[in-house]
């Protein structure tokens, strides 16, 4: 029997956890606090009672394996609030639970409406917020606010209205995600919001997303066959990086044809990493997602194959013209994927860099 999980996200301080524990009958809410992971110890509180864990290794990664998974398997039957510390990211935790002890009913995330989007597009990090984050992460906060609103099955917003570009960011962000004010909770209707969360580098980006500009606040949806040039992308990125709330993509360069490479920035904060490889490039595909398969066959092209390069670059302040022109202008020429003489590669050999 499975464990049942609700997860509750959010940096501001929140009571939506403990709600949503108390409507729960039979519930237990558990939290991490990781305010002193760097010293290699998480408190960890099941319905109000704390216990200290001392970790081999003080970081987010241990956490989860040596202490929050033998737990949750421990309540096998149970319904857990699992309140995360403001350092935790939803996607990561579901991705490193345990499919056959753990089903993540729901997730939750909470926005201070006052800060979210100031969050969202600043360059400091977990660290220098205090937010509880081991001395080798480099994870800004706004990558962590911007995944909290993104992977989240539904939103709970709180403080005032201010900024009105707020809106129309959740509206691309988070697009089609019920959305509760704090002051009017309904516990039900949150548990009762759809699934939003499974994300796959080779599925749809735009889920509908509104690509009507709405004030500042606008999308740019960048695509082209031909490969980036691998110095020219390197450094075109950083005009993902101004202006920008979120960067979310495939692409290739170049120098290697049968690997996408995945872009993903919030604010100031860029990552690239190996999405895997291009089904052009792959001979069997009797394990690839049938969905996959569809839609690279709907779009197959004789000389790329499903090779292309797709962004979606949500702005709250930047030149969406800039923004594309800069893109197109690190395509190959031509002549240069005639040559095929690219004398480096920046991507060689960090396709898991974080740079921010």
């Amino acid at each position: 029997m499975k464990t049942v999980v609700v997860m509750v996200a959010g940096v501001a301080e929140h009571p939506v956890a403990e709600e949503v524990w108390r409507a729960i009958e039979g519930s237990v809410l558990v939290r991490h606090d990781l305010s002193r992971i760097a010293e290699g110890v998480v408190d960890r509180w099941v319905d109000g009672r704390v216990t200290r864990v001392d970790l081999a290794h003080g970081c987010v990664s241990c956490t989860l394996r040596e202490d929050l998974i033998p737990l949750l398997r421990s309540l096998a039957g149970r319904t857990v609030v699992l309140h995360l510390d403001p350092a935790l990211e939803p996607e990561a935790v579901c991705i490193a639970l345990p499919a056959d002890a753990v089903h993540v009913a729901s997730v939750i995330a909470v926005l201070d409406r006052e800060t979210w989007l100031a969050d969202a597009t600043g360059e400091m990090s977990l660290a220098e917020r205090g937010l509880g984050a081991s001395g080798d992460d480099e994870r800004t906060v706004a990558q962590v606010v911007v995944g909290h609103a993104e992977f989240a099955d539904a939103l709970v917003l709180m403080g005032e209205p201010g900024d009105v570009r707020t809106e129309a960011v959740l509206d691309r962000v988070a697009p089609g995600v019920p959305r509760q004010e704090l002051s009017s909770l309904d516990v039900p209707a949150l548990l009762a919001a759809p699934e939003n969360r499974p994300y796959d580098a080779f599925g749809p980006l735009l889920r509908g997303l509104p690509l009507e500009p709405d004030g500042p606040v606008a999308t740019v949806h960048f695509t082209d066959r031909r490969p980036f040039h691998p110095e020219r992308l390197h450094e075109a990125l950083d005009v993902l990086l101004e202006g920008v709330v979120r960067t979310r993509g495939r692409v290739w360069v170049a120098t290697q044809p049968d690997m996408a490479l995945w872009v993903e920035s919030a604010g100031g904060g860029l990552r690239i990493g190996d999405a895997g490889n291009w089904l052009a490039a792959v001979d069997d595909w009797s394990d690839v997602d049938a969905e996959r398969q569809v839609m690279a066959e709907l779009s197959w092209d004789p000389y790329y194959g499903d090779r292309a390069q797709e962004l979606v670059v949500i702005v709250h302040e930047a030149s969406t013209a800039e923004i594309e022109a800069t893109l197109r202008a690190a395509l190959v020429t031509d002549e240069e994927l005639a040559e095929g003489d690219f004398t480096a590669d920046p991507f060689a050999h960090n396709s898991k860099e974080e740079a921010s």
